[in-house]
């Protein structure tokens, strides 16, 4: 496996050496240096400014964060090999190496949503079962975090937020309206789903739905509700796949 490995990385470098000066200025730019580093199976690019998803593709369209438009061509190459890789190990190297790459992104600024005080025993309750889940689940390994009730939520049951660069600390939120509507069994669910989040987040794992999540949701005995499939036949770009640091779920 090693030597497949060095064998791929020596034919990257060889295409890396074929005298681009200047950095792509913009979607098309960008997708033609794509291809020149041998990306098939994509006929559109779009420039994105996602917080949590870095570099993502459905059916044959490729979404890439604007950052990597000034980043070093080992890099984007691995976007190539992400995309279109024909083995699971050479997919990973080059998600390590695109996570690598520093995005200058601005500091996440949460939207006021003050806690009603009537809500004040629900979050209560939610953090006592935060804390017995954590024991019974995890080993007691989680951290404390807050746990919101948000009247403000509609679209989604809850998520779970990471600690941002600027200091806020990590939290997690669940809807007053899916409480009300679906009741506290499924709102007791929806806690655990992102307790996994929050898991994959403090084990430096990527905060997704995807194979290691539905895992550990087995694990813990709640329902896997992947939104997002990482992975797909090698050299293909049909589905989706979808790279992120983080990521918060939607119900």
């Amino acid at each position: 496996m090693l030597r497949s490995l060095g064998r791929l990385l020596s034919r990257s470098q060889d295409q890396l050496d074929l005298g681009f000066d200047a950095s792509p200025r913009n979607a098309t730019e960008l997708l033609t240096r794509l291809r020149a580093l041998g990306l098939v199976g994509i006929d559109r690019c779009r420039l994105t400014r996602n917080r949590a998803v870095m570099v993502s593709y459905r059916g044959r369209e490729l979404r890439v964060h604007e950052g990597y438009l000034s980043a070093p061509n080992d890099v984007l190459a691995a976007v190539v090999t992400f995309v279109s890789g024909r083995t699971a190990s050479s997919r990973r190297m080059a998600r390590r190496r695109i996570l690598a790459y520093p995005i200058a992104r601005p500091a996440r600024s949460r939207r006021p949503d003050a806690p009603h005080p009537d809500d004040a025993p629900l979050a209560k309750r939610l953090t006592e079962w935060h804390r017995r889940y954590n024991a019974r689940h995890f080993s007691g390994t989680l951290k404390p975090v807050p746990v919101r009730v948000s009247r403000r939520m509609r679209a989604r049951l809850g998520h779970y937020m990471s600690a941002s660069p600027s200091g806020e600390p990590p939290e997690i939120v669940v809807s007053r309206r899916h409480i009300r509507r679906h009741g506290w069994e499924e709102a007791l669910h929806t806690l655990l789903h992102e307790m996994v989040h929050q898991w994959q987040d403090e084990t430096n794992r990527t905060i997704d739905h995807g194979a290691t999540f539905r895992a550990k949701a087995r694990e813990v005995g709640i329902a896997c509700y992947a939104r997002r499939v990482l992975a797909t036949r090698p050299g293909r770009a049909e589905g989706s796949q979808t790279l992120g640091r983080r990521a918060a779920r939607d119900g």
